[in-house]
């Protein structure tokens, strides 16, 4: 492909730009358009859409450091840095992205939802990593575990534009499952709704705990077919079209109590 053909590409994550994850991805996107990377300069996992008023800024070897926010690599890479992108890419993170309720909590996933709010496509790519009897923090992940991440987000790329993905959808949430013997297959899914998080007061301290990840361990998910973390476990690409904007609804029972308020 012609540089002047390729797509420009701003690719950030909120695992830190010296991650195995966004490494894959930067290299293989590098060969389907011009790539450059925004992404902060360590682990900003699960900031959501923190944003900053100052950050500062580091050349490294695979673009620029920030130290800030998943939001505020895209807020500086559009605005400060350029060339102004084509297509958004945030990740590949270290973990999965699925449900609904991780949606506004995921770093990774806030950093498409940025570029959706600028008129950006964008996709967001996590990586579901199974933990089994270990804890999630014990798990290390080297470049090939990232192979089907970066097989679906190379094709997504390439084709999501061109095929109008994004006249209806303004983001791309993407989980991939870890390679397998076979190549995963890719379907189109809708987020859970499934929600366990928990709390355990313990003296002085309070531990907060997402038994999700329990139950995913254990095999024992109650997510339908269709949604995102059925797909995933069940060794599939998951692909969820979403959009930015927080959405509204009529609602005749507001009306009624809204009319009612008392004017003094």
């Amino acid at each position: 492909m012609d540089d002047s053909e390729a797509p420009e590409i701003l690719l950030t994550n909120d695992d830190g730009i010296g991650s195995a994850g966004i490494g894959a991805l930067h290299d293989a996107l590098d060969e389907i358009g011009n790539v450059t990377v925004v992404a902060p300069a360590d682990d900003q996992s699960a900031v959501g859409r923190a944003m900053s008023t100052e950050v500062g800024i580091e050349e490294h070897e695979r673009g620029y450091a920030i130290a800030g926010t998943p939001s505020d690599c895209v807020v500086a890479g559009l605005e400060a840095i350029g060339p102004y992108p084509d297509l958004v890419v945030s990740g590949c993170n270290r973990g999965a992205n699925l449900g609904e309720y991780v949606l506004g909590r995921s770093g990774t996933v806030s950093a498409a939802v940025e570029a959706a709010f600028f008129g950006i496509p964008s996709i967001a790519v996590s990586l579901y990593v199974p933990t089994g009897d270990m804890e999630f923090h014990e798990i290390e992940t080297d470049r090939e575990d990232y192979a089907e991440a970066v097989r679906a987000t190379e094709y997504l790329v390439e084709h999501a534009t061109d095929a109008g993905v994004f006249e209806q959808a303004d983001y791309l949430n993407v989980n991939a499952p870890l390679p397998g013997d076979e190549p995963a297959p890719m379907t189109v899914t809708r987020p859970s709704h499934v929600y366990d998080m928990d709390a355990t007061h313990n003296g002085d301290t309070i531990t907060l705990h997402d038994r999700i990840w329990d139950r995913m361990a254990e095999g024992d998910i109650e997510d339908p077919e269709g949604t995102d973390r059925r797909a995933v476990v069940d060794g599939r690409v998951s692909v969820s079209p979403l959009t930015a904007p927080h959405t509204t609804e009529h609602h005749e029972a507001l009306d009624e109590i809204v009319e009612s308020y008392p004017d003094r």
